[in-house]
């Protein structure tokens, strides 16, 4: 299990906390953890405020085949893959990778890339629909938080199980006071979030061997 920042390539995004902050209310956060249209592709107070493919994610696919080593005829999971732009580009990066993923929301499903059509399945990270390692590396990537403490830990041990530790998650966190501040003004769908060391020792609860790191907005 190690700390790397697996996702170093991709772009940072500018964020207006302060708008965000004074649009959140009840009736926005609960709208936006159904993770349907106003989630993806409505005004950003709600969410991504559009949500699409633009071949970001290409590089952050070539440094995660580098780092697991991934070769045609392997299989890869998505665990929360959205509209599957990672899977796409995985395959993109490395042909003949089997790349697949899972996501909760039926309209991230519908609106997926023509390329992952039929690769990408409607589940939760509670109950993935795979058999024990039956996935050469399993990924997860600002999901895993979503989850209350308890269920967040059932997910990891989800992930274990398929990967056996060939894994990586990212979560949203925070290093200083500071930074929580910012992170709990600006976050929607989050359930469960601390420090490194608080979700470093989810992960041990759960038995995750992966990798991990964090989501932190500055």
């Amino acid at each position: 299990m190690a700390e790397i920042d697996l996702l170093r390539a991709l772009p940072k995004t500018k964020r207006n906390i302060q708008k965000r902050a004074e649009a959140k209310d009840p009736a926005v956060i609960a709208i936006a953890k159904q993770y349907g249209e106003m989630y993806w592709d409505g005004p950003r107070e709600y969410g991504y405020g559009g949500y699409r493919y633009d071949g970001r994610w290409r590089p952050v696919a070539r440094d995660i085949i580098a780092h697991f080593g991934l070769a045609p005829g392997m299989r890869v999971l998505d665990v929360g893959c959205g509209k599957g732009f990672l899977v796409k580009d995985l395959m993109i990066e490395c042909p003949g990778l089997e790349g697949f993923g899972i996501d909760i929301s039926l309209y991230a499903l519908m609106h997926c890339e023509p390329e992952v059509i039929g690769r990408l399945h409607l589940g939760t990270a509670e109950k993935l629909p795979f058999p024990d390692r039956s996935f050469d590396c399993v990924l997860s990537l600002n999901t895993i938080h979503n989850f209350a403490r308890a269920r967040a830990i059932t997910a990891m041990q989800e992930i274990e199980r398929l990967s056996g530790g060939r894994a990586f998650v990212q979560v949203d966190s925070y290093r200083t006071p500071e930074q929580k501040e910012i992170f709990e003004s600006w976050v929607l769908t989050a359930e469960f979030h601390d420090y490194p060391e608080g979700w470093v020792k989810l992960f041990a609860e759960a038995g995750y061997t992966g990798d991990y790191y964090w989501t932190i907005i500055e």
